[in-house]
Formats: structure tokens, sequence, C-alpha cells
């Protein structure tokens, strides 16, 4: 698809634009708190903007909406169970992180049972961080590849490489502020698009409702017990565990609670952040059904590669790059790009920040200086952003990258919310408990990830997980707190 001239001028006056100004940051990053909190200075509304573009980040832009188009609002259950999560983060998380006055998210599993538990904890957030990061780098791909043509695999290699460059000059500051201005032009973006699908609709809003209802694509999901499919139940009992999870043990979010100025300010940021997810993702699943009533009332504005299961992340950027006009087009490329490289970067700079803080300052040098300790942040950042590379690549040709995601993110949590809430909650719980617990904690959660893989004889069935993958972080976390 030929790119018309203002929106390449935009799309690539805003990418370079934010590379250049997240770099800019790096004449102000001469220490490491500088480099992971911006020195706590970083007002309260930007932070909460931050925890939100965290949050939304490209999987939500594209995936969202894909998953509406080609199913139903079932992963919309997903936001419902944010408040919960949100109000749980305001009133214990954020005043432990504060109190206990570590930038790393597990420095407090250490205070409880000692090193393991910190070194486990890390090691499972840095695969996250990982599998994070591919996702993310194939969802920023799919749009250039709609604009320019251009082959999948180099737009995630050449968009991987400006990352790491970008993360490794820009620090949190830069991140956290560059956050900030692509959600607010993420969230003008969306709204934009759903309006301009309502008033482009054949028949208007009317027809728009009408032809997604009859499709059922407004439903929920089950109301069933079943724990084998993706239900409303199970769905929503999967949100509350990630989202406590992300607001109580992801390092992400802690070093944006230790940005902020203050206790209260770090309150404030986290439920600004969390709650302002619900509508957007709202209007996101919104965007996909309108999308599907859009094609399906005219089926000859369709490529014939769309129409085939498994292309519904395709829809929306190839809408957003023939239909929009010219000039809003590559804005909102521009826009998601933008958002991408900052999630992106964010997942860089936090896994650098945890190498740092809880095994080179604690194992290996214990003495480092500032000098040696920014060279390791960035060395990091480069080593993870080259895996995220790789990662990303092998995930090309995956059916639906939310529901590869969500299963990714159930498998290496590895239950250790689990941890953090025994060690939280029982007081009493010591060593031995959190061990036994983890171990069969993991025993479980490598049977429910591998056994539908690797069971496939018929006389071994009975013998493989029944669970819905999504369960896998459920039954994980419940086991070690429970045992």
């Amino acid at each position: 698809m030929k790119l018309t001239l203002i929106d390449a001028l935009i799309f690539f006056s805003l990418v370079a634009g934010s590379v250049i100004f997240g770099a800019s940051f790096f004449f102000r990053n001469r220490t490491t708190e500088q480099f992971t909190t911006g020195a706590g200075k970083i007002p309260a509304w930007v932070v909460g903007m931050s925890i939100f573009a965290t949050f939304v980040s490209s999987i939500s832009f594209l995936a969202l909406p894909g998953k509406a188009y080609s199913s139903n609002w079932n992963a919309f259950v997903f936001s419902l169970s944010i408040p919960f999560a949100s109000w749980a983060a305001v009133k214990f998380f954020v005043p432990l992180y504060r109190s206990v006055g570590s930038v790393s998210a597990y420095y407090y599993l250490e205070l409880r049972y000692g090193a393991w538990a910190r070194i486990y904890a890390s090691a499972c957030y840095i695969l996250t961080q990982l599998m994070r990061t591919g996702a993310i780098l194939l969802l920023l791909a799919l749009p250039v590849n709609a604009l320019f043509g251009w082959e999948i695999k180099s737009v995630i290699i050449i968009t991987g490489l400006a990352v790491i460059l970008y993360s490794m000059l820009g620090g949190i500051k830069a991140v956290i502020w560059t956050d900030t201005i692509q959600g607010i032009i993420l969230i003008l973006g969306a709204i934009t698009c759903a309006l301009f699908l309502i008033f482009k609709m054949p028949g208007g809003a009317g027809r728009l409702f009408e032809i997604a209802s009859e499709h059922n694509k407004f439903s929920l999901g089950s109301f069933g017990p079943s724990l084998r499919d993706s239900t409303f139940w199970v769905v929503l009992v999967y949100g509350l565990f990630i989202n406590l999870q992300n607001y109580g043990i992801d390092q992400n979010y802690i070093q944006r609670y230790m940005s902020a100025g203050s206790v209260k300010e770090a309150r404030f940021s986290a439920l600004f952040g969390s709650l302002l997810y619900i509508p957007v993702s709202l209007l996101f699943f919104f965007i996909g059904t309108a999308l599907f009533a859009y094609y399906t009332a005219q089926p000859g504005l369709l490529p014939a590669e769309l129409t085939v299961p498994g292309a519904g992340d395709k829809v929306f950027p190839h809408f957003i790059v023939t239909a929009l006009p010219p000039g809003l087009t590559g804005l909102l490329i521009a826009a998601i790009f933008s958002a991408g490289m900052s999630t992106v970067s964010t997942s860089l700079n936090s896994t650098a920040t945890i190498v740092l803080t809880d095994y080179y300052r604690k194992y290996f040098n214990k003495q480092a200086g500032e000098k040696a300790s920014m060279n390791v942040l960035r060395i990091t950042s480069l080593v993870t952003g080259l895996l995220g590379i790789l990662i990303a690549i092998l995930l090309v040709g995956v059916e639906s990258i939310l529901d590869a995601w969500w299963a990714l993110a159930s498998i290496f949590s590895g239950g250790m919310l689990g941890l953090f809430l025994l060690g939280f909650i029982v007081k009493k719980s010591g060593k031995p408990e959190a061990i036994t617990g983890v171990i069969l904690g993991v025993i479980l959660i490598i049977w429910m990830s591998l056994s539908p893989i690797l069971i496939t004889e018929d006389s071994m069935t009975a013998f493989r997980s029944p669970f819905h993958a999504n369960l896998t972080i459920v039954f994980g976390t419940m086991t070690i707190f429970l045992t």
C-alpha cells in the first residue's frame, strides 16, 4: 500500500521525535537512581498516565480489537477485575513498597523468606518480560507491514534495535514522559476511529449494532462451570490474579510507585492509571466489533487474505491504512508504534534494574560504583532487547497474539504471586512452608503448561491437564498459598 506523503512525514517525524526525546534524557541520567526512578520527582498524574500506557501498550491497541473482531467480548471480562486489583494496590502494595524503600519489587520477599525467594521471583519476572517484549515487537510490526509492505521479521529487527538504543540512553524518566504523551494520543486516536466507524457504517449505528447482535459479538462468554473453556468466570479469575500480580509484584509498576514524590501521590497514580484502562479497553472492543460490522456490510472492502481464520489481528491495521483520511492514518500508526516502543523500553529498563539490584550488586560486586552500575544497566538492556527480538520472530504466525501472550504470562509468572501473598497475609509462615509451597506450585504449573503439548497418545490423555491455560497462574498461586 502506497502511503501518502503527509502520512509518511507524520509517521517518521513522530517516531523519530520519540526516539530523540527519549535519548535526550541521556545527559540527565548520571546516577542509577535517576535511571531507574527519576529520583522520585515525577508528577503524580504523569506517573498515572505512564501506568496506564504501560498496561495498554500495543497489545491492547491492536490485539483487543482483533480479539473482538474474531470472536466476542469475552476478553473484556479481564478489565472487570481491575477495580479490585487497583484497590489492593492503593490500600496495601503502594505503602508496603514505599516503606521498604528498595527499587526492587522482590527485596520484600528476601526480607520474609531469604535470598532464594528473591531470586525465584525475579527470575520469573525476567522470563515474563522477555515474552512480553517479543509479543509487543511483533504487534508493532503488523501496522508497519500494512503501511509499507516491509517483511515482518525485518521490521521486528529494526524496531527492536531502535528500542534498545532508546532504552539504553533514556532511562525511566524519558519512558514515563513519552508514555504520557503517547497515551493521550492513543486515546484520542481510538475515539476518532470509533466515531469514524459509526458515521461511515452503511445504515449508521443502528445497523452496526444489528449486525453485531446477530453474530453474538457482544457476548461476555459462557457463564457455565467449565474450567476447560474461556468462560466468563475463567477470564474473570485469570484477570483478578494477573492484575494482582501486575499491581502487587510487577517491577514495571513498582518502579512507578517509587517515581512519585510521596505515598499519597503514588496511590493517586496507581488508582488513576489502572481505572483509566477500563473505559479505554471497552473502546478497543467496540472498535473490533464495529470493524466486524463494517466489513460484514461491505465484504468487498476486505482482501481475501484477511478473511481467513487467524487474521483478526491484521484487520484494524488494514482499516487504519485504507479507510482513515490522510494525516490521521500516519498519526495513529505513529502513536501505536511509539507507544509500543515506550512499553518495550519500560520492560528493558525494569529488567535491567532487577539484574542490577537483585544480582549484580548482591552477588558480583557489592561495592559497585555508579559507573559500573550504569554499564550493567545498559548492557542488560541490550541483551534483553536482543532476546526479545528473537522471541518476536518465533511468534510470527501465531493465530492470536493476545491468547499467546496470556498463556505465556501464566506459565512464566510461575505462581510468584502466591509466594508474595503468603508472605504478606500469613505473617507466621516461614522459609520451610514457603519452599514447600513453591515446589508444589511449580510442579503443578509445569504439568498444566506442558502436559497438553507433550501428551498426545490416546492412552495417556487421562494424564493431561483438563484446564484452560489461563488458569495456570490461578492454580499455581493458590497451590503455593494454601499449601
